[in-house]
This record gives C-alpha cells, sequence and structure tokens, in this order.
C-alpha cells in the first residue's frame, strides 16, 4: 500500500526551461522512495561541465578572431591605404620611389680658409714693421748658447750714422742703399771676440742692394769696451755678410790678443756663423710676433 499519488517522479533538469522541479514528497513515503537518483544526477552534472568546456573554448576562439581583425587592421592602417595588399614582398616601390638620406642632407657652398700671413711681411717694410726696436730688445739677456756653446754678451751701440759704426767699402754702401741705423752687439767665448751689426733700411730692396754691393773688405766696426778687449783693428778676422726683410746683417770675428785668424782657427768661424745665425732668428721671430698679433685682432 503507498500513501500518496503514484505514477513517474519527474527529473527537473536546471539547464532545459521546460523541465520541472520535482515535487517534495510526503513525509510518510517509503524509504525506497526517498532514495536520489545518483545515476540521472551525475548524468545532469556531467551537462553542464560539457557545456561549461564548450561556452569556454568558444570564447577563446572569439577572442583570437578579434585580435587578428585587430593586427589586420592595423597593418592597413600602416600602409595608409584602404586595403591591404595581396602582393608578394619582391613587389616594393622601386628605390627611385624611395626618399634618400643624402636628399635631405644639407648642403654648404665651398668655403677657402684666408692664406697665412707672411712673417717675412712685417720685417719686409718700414710700413708695416712698427714694433719697437733696440738692441737689448734684438739681443736680449746676458749670454746667448748656440749649438751647445755658451757666449757671454758685451757692450752694445746704436747710431743713426750708420757709417761711422762701418770701415772700408762698407760706409759707402750702407749710405748709397739709405741705411737709416745701425745696431751693434759684441759676444766673446774665451779669446775669441764676435761683433754683430744690424743695418735698417725703410725696404727689403734696399737691404737686398746692400748686400749684393758689399765685398770681402765691407766690415763693420769691432765694439769692444765693457771687459772686452779690442780686436779685429789691425790683425786679420774673419767677416760675413747678409740680409732678411729690410735689414741687412754683418759679423766680424778675431782673438783679442791680437792673434790673425788662419783657416784653422774652427771656433773663431763657428763663432761668427752662430752670431749671424742669432741674428737672423731674431729679426725672423720679429716678424713671426707680429704676424701673430696681426692675425689675432
Amino acid at each position: 500500500m503507498s500513501f500518496g499519488q503514484g505514477g513517474p517522479q519527474s527529473q527537473w533538469d536546471p539547464w532545459k526551461p521546460q523541465s520541472q522541479q520535482p515535487s517534495q514528497q510526503p513525509w510518510n513515503s517509503s524509504p525506497a522512495d526517498n532514495t536520489p537518483d545518483w545515476a540521472a544526477l551525475a548524468e545532469a552534472s556531467e551537462a553542464r561541465a560539457k557545456r561549461r568546456r564548450l561556452l569556454f573554448v568558444g570564447g577563446g576562439a572569439l577572442a583570437t578572431v578579434a585580435i587578428a581583425g585587430a593586427v589586420a587592421v592595423a597593418v592597413v592602417s600602416a600602409n595608409g591605404s584602404g586595403q591591404a595588399s595581396d602582393g608578394p614582398s619582391s613587389q616594393l616601390p622601386a628605390t627611385a620611389d624611395i626618399p634618400s638620406a643624402s636628399a635631405t642632407a644639407p648642403s654648404f657652398a665651398p668655403t677657402s680658409a684666408p692664406p697665412p700671413l707672411d712673417p717675412k711681411d712685417f720685417v719686409s717694410s718700414a710700413e708695416k714693421d712698427k714694433a719697437p726696436l733696440s738692441p737689448d730688445l734684438l739681443f736680449p739677456g746676458t749670454q746667448l748658447t748656440m749649438s751647445g756653446t755658451v757666449y757671454k754678451k758685451g757692450p752694445t751701440a746704436d747710431t743713426r750714422t750708420c757709417g761711422s759704426a762701418a770701415q772700408k767699402t762698407l760706409p759707402k754702401v750702407l749710405t748709397d742703399n739709405g741705411c737709416t741705423r745701425m745696431m751693434r752687439v759684441t759676444y766673446t767665448r774665451g779669446d775669441v771676440a764676435v761683433t754683430v751689426g744690424v743695418a735698417v733700411f725703410d725696404t727689403e730692396a734696399q737691404a737686398a742692394g746692400a748686400k749684393r754691393q758689399a765685398d770681402k773688405k765691407s766690415i763693420i766696426r769691432s765694439l769692444s769696451g765693457g771687459g772686452v778687449k779690442s780686436f779685429c783693428t789691425g790683425a786679420v778676422c774673419r767677416s760675413t755678410t747678409n740680409s732678411y726683410g729690410r735689414y741687412a746683417y754683418f759679423t766680424v770675428a778675431g782673438h783679442t790678443d791680437g792673434k790673425d785668424v788662419t783657416e784653422k782657427a774652427t771656433e773663431v768661424f763657428k763663432a761668427g756663423d752662430d752670431l749671424a745665425e742669432f741674428a737672423f732668428r731674431q729679426i725672423r721671430q720679429r716678424g713671426e710676433a707680429q704676424a701673430s698679433a696681426a692675425a689675432e685682432g
């Protein structure tokens, strides 16, 4: 005997809208009727899990399609056209169609640096040679060293009467070429003495003329005093003549003991050459200093 209505129990599936929730069984139902249908519940649970997996897989596929679509749009936008190209990569624009880096590089007109100033120009005429001038400026200090040899500086002299500082044929040469000033200084080493004389002219041509017209008898007067004995006043001495710019420079070298200079007197020849070289360097340095000042100004 059973209590309550009979008939088959309906199975309720939450995923099926047409399914109906089973009615509650009476409290006095038999124990056999209260046992849940485990097979049906397992089947429903498996069906729900399967639907969830399908939803996840379907959603992932939709996301992948959306990302691919975004990339395609980005590529089309980068191309700058409304449609993506289907052509192979070899169909790139020709080289002439691609702007080159050199096309936008700035161009400059060719320029040339001004020629450097020639130091000799500044000691070739009185118009440009304006730096202070004196024996102590041309020959500074109390001694000089040339090629390892030390020479002691002796007396100096400065005159506007060039002929008075020369002898034999040199006074006429200086006067004829317009010498305006003669500066002299004497250096000694042992019993060897050298007087170097620098004659000043207005132009380079005048100084060159004096050099050209001088001969073996064109000699400056030796300068003694201040502890330097008289030399080259009667004995044979060795002399040199040269010019640079508007300056002609001369040397006379000999022994302070009155001996004649011979070809074996190498120390006399060396002293005369050293002082001639020093005079040339000082005149050239004078030009370099004025050229440098002009370039900076």
